[in-house]
């Protein structure tokens, strides 16, 4: 069962017209099972299992419940958990691409050193999530729900938050390339943190997110473009 971290008013969050920090997950998992079933099933209900190095490649997991559950070294090869439901739950050296996730509800989940591509998440709602380590390509989070997502350490390429919402998002030590914010609503972003920030659309978004001077200084051609305006020396 996961434990949740205070919500914190001090660091970022502190003081009036700060950027208000993430809550970040603590799971603590009880004693867990190995799982010995033949593969996932949609609809399907797994509660206090570990799956280790298992081979979800093209199965499908749609509707599919997972609490108090871990995840190592798991394939997830096309495998679909559209509408997945993920509570309490720790996914580390996952792997995969064309991983299916959209309209999935991820609450209280750790992800760690992940290598995924092309995850399709678009219309997920993700509350009191960690992802740390690892690279994410086109990641599709279009009109998904963010609360309290806190991104470490990780290498997001060309990932896509078009027409999403964000709510005590944090990146921290990330790089990001090429990040589609068109459409979006940001409140308490926290891009400060990001080891390398590349905007490719929806620069215009950016209120209610906070940046560093020297991120406001690379991004300043972006925003003379949205802006309209010509610089010459």
């Amino acid at each position: 069962m996961a434990r949740r971290a205070a919500d914190g008013t001090g660091g970022a969050g502190g003081g009036r017209g700060r950027v208000k920090a993430a809550r970040r997950p603590e799971v603590r998992l009880p004693a867990l099972e190995a799982y010995e079933g033949a593969g996932l099933v949609p609809d399907g209900d797994y509660d206090g299992l570990e799956f280790r190095e298992t081979d979800f490649a093209g199965q499908d997991g749609a509707g599919a419940r997972f609490m108090d559950c871990a995840l190592r070294g798991c394939v997830l090869d096309d495998a679909s958990l559209r509408r997945a439901r993920l509570f309490d739950t720790v996914l580390t050296g996952v792997r995969g691409v064309g991983t299916d996730l959209a309209e999935a509800t991820l609450r209280d989940v750790e992800l760690t050193d992940a290598r995924l591509g092309g995850v399709q998440s678009h219309g997920a709602v993700l509350e009191r999530v960690r992802i740390r380590g690892g690279k994410i390509d086109y990641l599709n989070l279009r009109k998904a729900r963010l609360r309290d997502v806190v991104f470490e350490g990780c290498v997001l390429v060309e990932p896509d938050f078009g027409g999403a919402r964000l709510e005590r998002v944090e990146f921290v030590d990330c790089v990001l390339t090429g990040v589609d914010f068109g459409g979006a609503a940001l409140t308490d972003v926290d891009l400060r943190g990001a080891a390398r920030l590349e905007i490719a659309r929806g620069v215009d978004r950016l209120a209610g997110a906070v940046i560093s001077t020297g991120q406001l200084l690379d991004l300043a051609p972006v925003l003379a473009a949205e802006l309209g305006v010509r610089v010459e020396d």
